[in-house]
């Protein structure tokens, strides 16, 4: 019987760079292409277009919207505004809070749907690009720190929200354990055969007797 073989991982920052720049490259690019088509059938129009409309970079990278919050933490119910980019753009008076304000409880919804469905597609990346299931949780948690950098910055304020935090790590759990799963089934397929980084084959064999 042929012994068996196995990929032996060298240290590639280059690598893991590129891996680490396309999934989040990937990542919004999947929920730029769900999100608009969600909010323009679902969501309010009126509230929408006051928020900047579906195509606002916003609904991908402020926290805000996904928690209902367009105005941020500590934002007054009879003084709100429309938001981009961590700066009011306009703002306005209202006896209480609904579509005239630009809030719109299904809008937060959908964006939080649209996280969920983007994690999922996220799968097939971590599978493709990363590979090894020994690495996904650590891209994953990359991704979502990343993605924490950007939005804090991208508003000027941590994200607060209990709702938001329950979305992105449901998401970072769908991505961890489902492509995990998958990978490790991979490698169970091919028998945990490959080359090392040389292009050779590395023999257990060949080690057992070294």
């Amino acid at each position: 019987m042929a012994p068996t073989s196995f990929r032996v991982q060298g240290w590639d920052p280059i690598l893991i760079l590129c891996q680490i720049f396309a999934l989040q490259s990937l990542h919004y690019l999947s929920l730029s292409i769900i999100i608009p088509p969600l909010l323009t059938l679902f969501a309010e129009p009126n509230a929408l277009a006051y928020a900047g409309g579906a195509s606002n970079v916003g609904m991908l990278m402020d926290w805000r919207e996904m928690a209902g919050l367009p105005g941020g933490a500590g934002w007054d119910a009879s003084w709100v505004g429309a938001w981009s980019g961590g700066k009011k753009l306009g703002a306005g008076y209202t006896s209480g809070l609904g579509e005239e304000a630009g809030l719109d409880a299904r809008r937060a919804w959908l964006i939080a749907y649209a996280w969920l469905i983007a994690s999922a597609i996220d799968i097939y990346y971590l599978y493709t690009l990363v590979r090894r299931p020994t690495h996904i949780l650590d891209f994953a948690i990359t991704l979502l720190f990343n993605h924490l950098v950007l939005t804090t910055y991208y508003t000027a304020s941590f994200p607060t929200s209990l709702f938001y935090w329950l979305i992105v790590g449901a998401g970072t759990a769908i991505m961890v354990i489902f492509a995990e799963h998958l990978c490790v089934k991979r490698e169970m397929r091919e028998g945990l055969g490959g080359s090392d980084d040389t292009g050779d084959t590395v023999e257990l064999g060949a080690l057992r007797r070294d």
